[in-house]
């Protein structure tokens, strides 16, 4: 049976990584994966996690399987986090939510929803997206359309063209839009332009599905919120996928959360029973481990002021690198002008080359980053960033 499967290639990501392991070049630079990294290049355990951890092994009595939605104290503190206290959803009973399996596991249960509510949805995702979005969404036999965001030539989001192009989506449609951080850009709406986009869909009667991967990496944890909080505020439908691998640095726990805010209570109901019922077909029940130690931090006012502080840490850190990444593009003489890495935001930054680029500044530097020109800012260092901008410099 088996014999008639192809070989299929490696993942762009995962093969890049494997390619930079192979590297022997001491200085090679690793841009490309997604996971926040210190100066010293490590991913630290973050102070609040190692402090719950203890916590929780002091207080863990079974290993019995949790309740089929999850640790329910996780639930309730991610769902303040991302609405915010006092939303009206949340006091009126309307937000349905399962831990997941990461921010993927939650794509893909949400995905099974719209195909359960539709088996003919059309999906509308970002061009560019996360290059995980298609397959995630895709292999839940959706239907998947592109509208326009990012132009590489003005380094800006063409949100006239997204404007455009949502004001052509048909009532009952899903649009995929990122909470904050746009990964790969790191371009962002602007409030002014989540208003535009609340109001198109109003008027066009399509389904915001929100994927929220990095929150407090952008603009803070508050100011991050902004886009969810006002769709779901002011629209009767919204579906939400989150991530706790970035902001709470639990990358192998796989910690996510897969949200639905419906119109009343009792849809609410229903749509608790279908997401349960889905995610009980694909993985039975979720993972405990990296839940519980997030309930622990957002319920201890304590750690969750400790938590606070390292993300913003995170934040700020990766804001400082890319203004000292364009101090030595500029310093070592770039022909381009970098300045627009500034006003990107979160883990990742478009730099705007070409595929041949990226590709010659892997071949002459051993500096590793997708062909998008997507690059990991928290990858950078103060010890690699004037080989990388040399390194830019050069090829360019």
């Amino acid at each position: 049976m088996l014999e008639v499967l192809p070989k299929l290639p490696a993942d762009p990501i995962l093969g890049l990584s494997a390619a930079y392991r192979e590297d022997p070049n001491p200085n090679k630079i690793d841009l490309g994966v997604g996971v926040y990294k210190d100066e010293n290049g490590n991913t630290p355990i973050l102070s609040s996690i190692a402090k719950a951890q203890k916590i929780l092994l002091a207080q863990e009595t079974s290993k019995t399987y949790i309740t089929p939605q999850g640790v329910q104290g996780y639930i309730n503190g991610m769902l303040e986090l991302l609405l915010g206290k006092g939303h009206p959803a949340i006091i009126e009973d309307r937000v349905a939510a399962v831990q997941a399996p990461g921010g993927c596991g939650a794509l893909r249960v949400l995905s099974e929803l719209i195909k359960r509510c539709n088996a003919d949805t059309t999906v509308w995702v970002s061009d560019p997206t996360w290059a995980n979005h298609i397959p995630l969404i895709g292999s839940a036999g959706l239907n998947i359309e592109t509208y326009p965001y990012f132009d590489k030539a003005s380094a800006s989001i063409k949100f006239d063209e997204m404007a455009d192009c949502l004001k052509q989506v048909k009532k009952g449609d899903v649009v995929l839009l990122h909470g904050c951080c746009h990964n790969p850009t790191g371009a962002d709406l602007s409030n002014e332009q989540w208003q535009s986009v609340l109001e198109i869909a109003q008027q066009q009667g399509f389904i915001p599905f929100i994927d929220v991967a990095y929150q407090g990496f952008g603009d803070g944890l508050e100011d991050d919120a902004y886009g969810v909080r006002l769709l779901t505020k002011n629209l009767p439908e919204v579906i939400i996928a989150a991530s706790c691998s970035k902001n709470f640095g639990l990358y192998r726990e796989r910690v996510g959360l897969a949200v639905s805010v419906t119109n009343n209570n009792a849809t609410r109901q229903i749509v608790q029973t279908q997401i349960q019922s889905i995610a009980r077909a694909i993985y039975s029940m979720p993972p405990s481990y990296g839940g519980a130690l997030v309930d622990i931090v957002l319920n201890d006012p304590i750690l969750k002021t400790e938590w606070q502080g390292e993300v913003e840490d995170m934040r700020v850190r990766m804001q400082s690198l890319r203004q000292l990444l364009v101090v030595k593009l500029a310093e070592k003489g770039a022909s381009k002008d970098f300045s627009f890495v500034t006003k990107q935001k979160g883990m990742f930054s478009y730099l705007c080359i070409s595929p041949e680029q990226v590709k010659a500044i892997r071949a002459k530097h051993s500096v590793y980053f997708v062909d998008s020109s997507r690059v990991n800012i928290a990858g950078i260092s103060l010890k690699n960033v004037d080989a990388l901008a040399t390194a830019l410099v050069d090829v360019l």
